[in-house]
């Protein structure tokens, strides 16, 4: 026990050494409730007890479904106090998704948030082959659901404590069995190119990461941290339940998905983790406020934050700051960036991170021109959600920063990243192949092409695969593109083309609340989102947010022609992933017939829209959708070769 290689064994220590310190809050009925680290103990021994009863054993797996929830965390560290392992799902999964993990993984017993994932379940039950029982932790409407099959959480904890009372060693007895090579969870990756795979990683795995970590960015029991990303990515593991379990750090959970923003500004956290695609929203509902204000703030806002970007990039390169700006830009702390802070929620905020894809670097500027401390950091589910990670004073917006110590990297003869670390899983669960092609010379394979800068800065171009060149050579990686067009608040969504053509074309999503509000405003009436995304005030709205992007890009990579999409990609189309990643080669197939238009001479292109209307009905109609040319500075009028 004293060598504290486990997350159970961890979990222990901080309740000997914190017992009344907050361990993990929730917000229920508007209310915070506060579990102290020995309240936490408490539940997961009465838990872990219970599923042992049920007959939960060393290596059985524990799928995990719902949204961030104490109970689910809960239900986490009980798994791995048996030396089990938790299989996290994304709580918007489709059946077909939560049949295959819970079946590939051999899953024999599910937690389950509420009734929703409960009948989501219950639907598959004769297609799940292993699982035997199902625990709800949320018991509103599920009343009259009668079968054997379910449990509630509270019964099982009641279970659990009837067995404590008889031994009340043997929960610490249990825990001191394990070690730290023992798998600690499975993730499932996000499966872009092909069904996800299952990530096995170790307690010395995921604690390495956490330790290599808190050497660069320091982390302890009085930090206060959001547990509100799906669990089923490991970047919510590794903050949420990792880092908590190493420096005692509280996690804090939101009432719910549509609270998470006024939730972050109660609670005011030291560290915030988010993907880019929160940061942009972010950044989005501050650019559509600013535009809702009068005059004089709005005038305001946009004169200090373009200071505040300027200022940023100059500290960055190391520039010195003219003294009329460094005058100008303390002026702008009391009016534009104290008040900003405070209303997204980083008013206590120490550092704030991004990671889980490239992030433009105008968002990078955005929040460190608000005095934000905001880093990145690159990582990879089969890395613990740690690789690199820019230091103190040492930040880049072109560059996710060098390796943390312990970590090391290198590039393959093709310019693929390659890293080995402590921090680094040894494999996909049940899958020998993938991993004998991921894993080779016991280095890891990322799939990621990437620039190593002299001083060990790395610099992530775009998934290997994805990196390609227009007809006349150019170096060509969409997501770069992607990402600075996603800088606006009126696109949500972007698909760079050119593989292999004469010029850069892009298929758009439109951001419907925030257009709809602008269209709103401009009295421009509309009736959905496959009208609005084609009225032509929208089309001449994203035109100009595509030349402000263009006037940033070298000219050969300047997007010269664009379509805006008659729905939004979807997850549960099989177009993007539940982290928001495109699945590019899906896309590139399903739209053929847009991509083969947007480069021939065709003005539009005709494609099958899906309405559905508010009673339900669902048709199928023909739609136009307009192609348009974007007028280029320093080139000629001819756009099409």
């Amino acid at each position: 026990m004293e060598q504290f290689d486990t997350l159970p064994k961890l979990l222990i220590r901080n309740a000997r050494t914190w017992p009344k310190e907050a361990a993990i809050r929730e917000k229920e009925y508007g209310i915070w409730q506060t579990y102290s680290w020995s309240d936490y103990l408490e539940n997961v021994t009465a838990f872990a007890l219970g599923l042992r009863e049920l007959g939960f054993q060393q290596g059985d797996k524990l799928g995990i479904i719902g949204d961030n929830r104490p109970q689910l965390y809960w239900s986490m560290a009980a798994a791995q106090s048996l030396r089990g392992m938790p299989v996290p799902l994304y709580q918007d999964s489709g059946v077909q998704e939560v049949e295959y993990v819970l079946n590939h993984a051999e899953v024999k017993i599910v937690v389950a948030e509420d009734q929703e994932q409960v009948d989501k379940l219950l639907v598959l039950k004769d297609q799940l082959l292993h699982v035997e029982k199902i625990i709800y932790d949320d018991a509103r409407g599920l009343r009259n659901y009668n079968s054997s099959f379910l449990l509630s959480f509270a019964d099982v904890q009641h279970i659990g404590r009837e067995v404590k009372q008889k031994e009340p060693d043997l929960f610490e007895t249990l825990v001191a069995l394990g070690n730290a090579e023992d798998l600690a969870i499975i993730p499932y990756t996000s499966g872009t190119t092909a069904n996800p795979k299952g990530v096995m990683l170790t307690h010395a795995n995921l604690i390495s990461a956490a330790r290599l970590f808190m050497q660069v960015q320091p982390i302890d029991n009085r930090d206060e941290l959001m547990a509100y990303l799906p669990m089923a990515w490991i970047g919510d593991h590794l903050l949420s339940h990792v880092f908590s379990s190493v420096s005692g750090a509280t996690a804090n959970c939101p009432e719910g998905p549509r609270t998470v923003q006024r939730d972050i500004m109660e609670i005011g956290p030291t560290f915030l983790f988010a993907p880019p695609r929160i940061w942009e929203n972010l950044i989005s509902q501050t650019q559509v406020k600013i535009e809702d204000a009068d005059w004089v703030k709005r005038s305001l806002a946009n004169y200090f934050l373009s200071l505040g970007m300027r200022v940023a990039e100059k500290q960055m390169q190391g520039k010195s700051i003219p003294w009329r700006e460094r005058v100008l830009y303390q002026i702008g702390e009391p009016l534009v960036y104290g008040p900003l802070r405070d209303h997204l929620g980083l008013r206590r905020n120490r550092f704030a991170l991004t990671a889980g894809a490239a992030v433009a670097p105008e968002i990078l500027l955005f929040f460190r021109g608000l005095g934000v401390n905001f880093k990145q950091l690159w990582a990879m589910t089969e890395t613990s959600a740690l690789g690199t990670l820019h230091r103190d004073g040492d930040v880049r917006a072109e560059t996710v920063g060098p390796p943390v110590p312990g970590v090391e990297v290198k590039l393959s003869e093709e310019g693929e990243l390659l890293v080995r670390g402590p921090n680094v899983s040894q494999g996909y669960l049940k899958n020998p192949e993938a991993t004998r092609e991921t894993w080779q010379d016991g280095w890891l394979c990322t799939g990621d092409a990437a620039v190593l800068e002299p001083d060990g800065h790395i610099v992530i171009v775009d998934r290997i695969q994805d990196v390609s060149k227009l007809m006349d050579g150019t170096v060509f990686a969409p997501q770069y593109i992607e990402n600075k067009l996603k800088f606006s608040p009126y696109i949500k969504e972007a698909v760079a083309l050119g593989d292999g053509e004469s010029f850069v074309s892009v298929m758009i999503n439109i951001d419907l609340e925030v257009v709809s509000s602008w269209a709103e405003k401009q009295r421009i009436p509309f009736g959905g989102y496959v009208d609005l995304s084609q009225k032509p005030e929208v089309y001449d709205l994203v035109h100009r947010e595509v030349k402000k992007m263009n006037a940033t890009l070298p000219s050969a990579l300047r997007v010269r022609r664009f379509l805006m999409l008659h729905k939004e990609l979807d997850p549960d189309d099989a177009e993007i992933t539940r982290t928001r990643k495109i699945r590019r080669g899906f896309i590139t197939e399903k739209y053929a017939g847009i991509q083969e238009a947007l480069y021939g001479d065709s003005s539009e292109v005709v494609v099958n829209a899906r309405l559905t209307y508010e009673d339900g009905r669902i048709a199928e109609v023909e739609r136009a959708l307009r192609i348009e040319d974007v007028e280029l500075a320093n080139t000629t009028s001819q756009l099409r070769q």
